[in-house]
């Protein structure tokens, strides 16, 4: 297998463009040697020629273009390293791009690192990770990508890296290369004073004054497991140019340049849907843990020792004795949910005690020596008993499609699962051994051959694998785990194969807390939370490593709906899980940016296709009208075109290639023992770079940076000569012709997007879609279906005996839908049903059979658009240009279409 990428995808685009836009105005700059004052290496550097500024401006115009609320000013870091020539002051700005788990960021940020490269010359990146489990993803990605990107940008010098504290010749050829480099490393190899990296040796500087000479540009994983104090002291000992931050769960975002909400990805089906599959005990599952150990009498009062799970500073969640007086003596001690810091002990506030029991004023009555809670054990078990069922299921669907199933736990301690005594190893080598008498694919194999396991108790030093504490201590075990490393981490593609080797049997996975942020695997279908949630992002974190979309044998992405569903076994209420994931999200991104809540595995429902109204009347001339595919043709006014281009590309400030030199002051920090540097005056030029090398032919360097957008564009020369002759701005193509040509480029991409769609044309291309394709069944969950009433003459009916819907607008317009006596047919159309754009596939939502005025009255078939606004306005640039090329589509078929807020606006209102 060999995972395929896909470099049209939009919003990966969209994400790469906003990085690549916040240094518009920057030269493209050659390679050059140089010798840092009072260094005896030479090193071949990043150089930002923007200023402050500059920069600001750009950032304002890139948030503002993704609307996002526009900030004020750029954020830094400041601080102080110690560099070759003594202690220097470090300031930079943090740029963060927010995207939801699994929907590619390593892809997008290694892309974006080629961009750069190839727009502005930047080409020294330095990937700093917080753990060694996201940087053997980061790896996996390097190397798998390595001949995408060779074919996407037409094989540049490229070279990635490791960093190896036991090579120091690594940095070197790092600091020396005039190629594109990526050095990937974890923060601990260079966090304190006694790494390596740090280190000198034998007279030589040390090696990260090699790399704070070369200026990278950091690109941050998961930076909010990186904001320390020590940490952030750590990034600025680099001494970097700037810092690109990525995550789906920013601590501090920064200045935000782009953002992937879940609802987006949710909306764009760029990630699995979620299920709940919520395992408590039905008779005890409002009770959280309680143990009453002793009641006594001190100075005429009882006091309790009461045995709770609290929430601890750290984020675990561990077993505490709680001293409680019965005469409270400050706010809040009787009241367990504020003294554990756990909402699962709403309501257990003291009320009274005895010599016998505790009572509490919820009515609850704990008794001396009585414990009351889950049975974690039972729990267990069943939680594993679901985890297998639901993957032998799914796998007996999805085996003929190619798809390798994995499921993964999430377990509450090591030793459950380590031990050969451990009580999750017994309980699913029991539940498996159980289940698979049923399943004729899985009865010959034996639950130890299928599982892996990884605990984090090895890291790497250098090359070699160095066992840890508490890690196996025989030569077996330590081989054993050092495989199930190398599956889990970098044999992706072993572990998504079916094959006869070991690794290819593998698809249950045990971690307790390794594979949180930065790993992930396709198939992974289930997941099994089997420890407490601590911190407020732990079930995002824990669901995250399981809804990126599911890969087949040949390594293609499948977007099926019906298959891409995630499967969470959760130890508590489907409530508490769905209403705790809901809150996590809608605390990142505010309510209107959440997806639908989870919906619960226990409501599963389907639709099925009503297949005698195939042979309905309405329904054939419909499908008539509507089935054809098209191809579109694109009509380009050139002459409106260099007109709308000419004058912004007037006032574009293009400046001339330069060295600047800006002064900076050290001030005294009041309650540290630190300087702080402030900018004491403006970037200035201190030397003029313009006319001093050979002017390339600047319209073939404008050719070949529109080839290079996603999709391609090509413009006649004549037209791109037309522009440059009309423009008033010519000495700046003779002084930069590199940013003359990129900014003329950047102007015409946004002039042509509008001017593609809106001088689209349509035409049947001897195709179309056949009725075959509409499913017999689709599953569901009941919470998520309108269901639909069979045709009596008092209401719309569906082409399924029910509507899945995805948010609250299409749940209101089917229900009204149904309530019409003038609809005689409607068809919440499938996501297979789809329009081709210049700008990706548009896909239709509805499409309704009605009367104009009542029975009688002339019959109508329209295609329907549902939104929240009619104002375009404030759509997406690319969904409203989707939706201006789906209108002209279904013109060219003669079919009514619309964007419409509710039913209400369908013609005949009321009939």
């Amino acid at each position: 297998m060999k995972f395929k990428f896909d470099a049209n995808e939009t919003y990966q685009i969209e994400a790469i463009d906003a990085a690549t836009a916040i240094f518009d105005g920057q030269p493209a700059l050659p390679s050059q040697l140089t010798i840092p004052s009072g260094a005896t290496f030479q090193v071949v550097p990043n150089r930002l020629d923007l200023s402050e500024e500059q920069l600001l401006e750009n950032l304002k115009k890139v948030q503002t273009e993704q609307e996002i609320p526009v900030d004020d000013a750029l954020h830094f870091i400041v601080g102080k390293t110690e560099a070759v020539g003594g202690e220097i002051a470090v300031r930079f700005p943090n740029l963060s791009v927010e995207m939801e788990t699994g929907t590619g960021k390593t892809y997008v940020y290694l892309r974006t690192a080629h961009r750069l490269y190839q727009r502005y010359g930047f080409r020294k990146f330095v990937v700093v990770v917080p753990s060694v489990a996201i940087r053997e993803g980061v790896v996996k990605t390097l190397k798998d990508t390595e001949a995408h990107f060779r074919e996407l940008f037409g094989s540049p010098p490229y070279r990635f890296s490791v960093y190896d504290s036991g090579d120091v010749r690594q940095i070197r050829t790092f600091a020396l290369s005039d190629g594109l480099e990526v050095m990937v490393m974890t923060i601990d190899a260079f966090k304190s004073a006694a790494t390596v990296i740090r280190q000198s040796k034998e007279g030589l500087d040390p090696p990260i004054f090699q790399l704070q000479a070369a200026r990278p540009i950091l690109i941050l994983d998961e930076p909010q497991r990186m904001e320390s104090e020590l940490s952030i002291a750590a990034l600025s000992s680099l001494n970097p140019l700037v810092a690109l931050r990525y995550s789906a769960t920013h601590k501090n975002p920064y200045n935000v340049i782009y953002r992937l909400t879940p609802f987006d990805a949710y909306r764009q089906g760029l990630v699995k849907r979620i299920e709940v599959d919520s395992v408590v005990e039905t008779d005890n599952a409002s009770l959280p843990f309680l143990r009453l150990d002793e009641i006594t009498v001190k100075k005429k009062t009882f006091v309790a020792k009461i045995a709770v799970q609290k929430l601890m500073r750290t984020g675990k969640i561990e077993e505490q004795v709680l001293t409680i007086k019965a005469v409270a003596d400050k706010d809040n001690a009787h009241n367990l949910e504020k003294l554990t810091g756990r909402p699962e002990y709403e309501g257990f506030v003291i009320d009274h005690m005895t010599q016998e029991s505790v009572i509490f004023t919820n009515g609850h009555e704990l008794k001396q020596g009585q414990t009351t809670g889950v049975d974690r054990e039972a729990i267990f078990e069943a939680q594993i008993a679901a985890t297998v069922e639901e993957h032998f299921r799914k796998q007996t669907r999805l085996r003929d499609k190619g798809i390798k199933v994995l499921s993964l736990f999430f377990i509450d301690k090591v030793d459950s699962f380590r031990s050969d005594d451990g009580i999750i190893r017994k309980l699913f080598i029991k539940k498996f051994n159980e289940i698979k008498k049923r399943y004729a694919d899985w009865e010959d194999v034996e639950p130890l051959e299928v599982q892996a396991s990884y605990f984090a108790s090895y890291r790497k030093k250098g090359q070699t694998l160095v066992v840890e504490k508490d890690a196996p201590t025989t030569k077996e075990e330590r081989d054993a785990q050092r495989e199930a490393f190398h599956l889990i981490m970098q044999g992706k593609e072993d572990l998504l194969s079916f094959g006869d080797k070991p690794s290819n049997k593998v698809a249950f996975i045990f971690s307790h807390s390794a594979l949180r942020e930065g790993w992930d695997n396709p198939n992974v279908f289930q997941i099994c939370t089997m420890r407490e949630v601590g911190t407020d992002t732990e079930r995002r974190q824990q669901v995250g490593r399981g809804v990126r979309l599911p890969v087949t044998q040949d390594g293609e992405r499948v977007r099926d709906e019906q298959v891409n569903v995630l499967t969470v076994v959760a130890s508590e209420t489907y409530r508490r899980f769905a209403d705790g994931l809901q809150k996590e999200i809608e605390d990142a991104y505010g309510k209107g940016s959440a997806p639908p809540r989870p919906a619960n595995k226990k409501k599963r429902a389907s639709i099925t296709l009503r297949k005698a109204y195939l042979a309905k009347p309405e329904f054939k001339e419909l499908w008539d009208k509507i089935k054809d595919r098209t191809r579109y043709a694109v009509e380009i006014d050139s002459a409106k075109l260099i007109s709308e281009v000419v004058p912004e590309l007037n006032e574009a400030s293009i400046r001339k290639p330069r060295i600047t030199v800006q002064r900076v002051k050290l001030q005294a920090n009041k309650t540290e023992d630190l300087f702080e540097p402030i900018i004491a005056s403006g970037a200035r030029t201190a030397i003029d770079l313009a006319g001093r090398y050979p002017v390339p032919n600047v319209i073939a360097l404008m050719e070949g940076l529109l080839e290079n957008t996603t999709p391609p564009m090509r413009l006649s020369r004549k037209t791109l000569l037309s522009i440059y002759q009309q423009t008033t701005n010519q000495q700046a193509a003779l002084d930069n012709p590199h940013e003359f040509a990129a900014a003329t480029v950047s102007i015409i991409k946004e002039k042509l997007a509008d001017q593609l769609v809106n001088g689209i044309k349509y035409e049947k291309d001897g195709t179309w879609y056949e009725q075959t394709q509409f499913k017999d069944e689709i599953e569901s969950w009941e919470d998520y279906i309108v269901r639909s009433t069979e045709d009596r003459g008092v209401g719309g009916t569906s082409l399924y005996d029910g509507i899945e819907f995805d948010s609250e607008i299409e749940r209101d317009f089917a229900l009204k839908l149904e309530k019409r006596s003038d609809v005689k047919l409607y068809i919440k159309l499938p996501k297979w049903f789809s329009v081709d754009t210049p700008v990706g596939k548009y896909e239709p939502d509805w499409a309704v059979v009605m009367h104009e005025r009542g029975d009688g009255s002339p019959i109508l078939y329209l295609v329907r658009e549902t939104k929240s606004t009619l104002d375009p306005g404030k759509y997406r640039p690319d969904e409203r240009r989707k939706i201006t090329s789906g209108r002209s589509h279904f013109q060219a078929l003669g079919v009514n279409f619309q964007v419409v807020t509710s039913a209400e606006q369908l013609p005949n209102d009321g009939a």
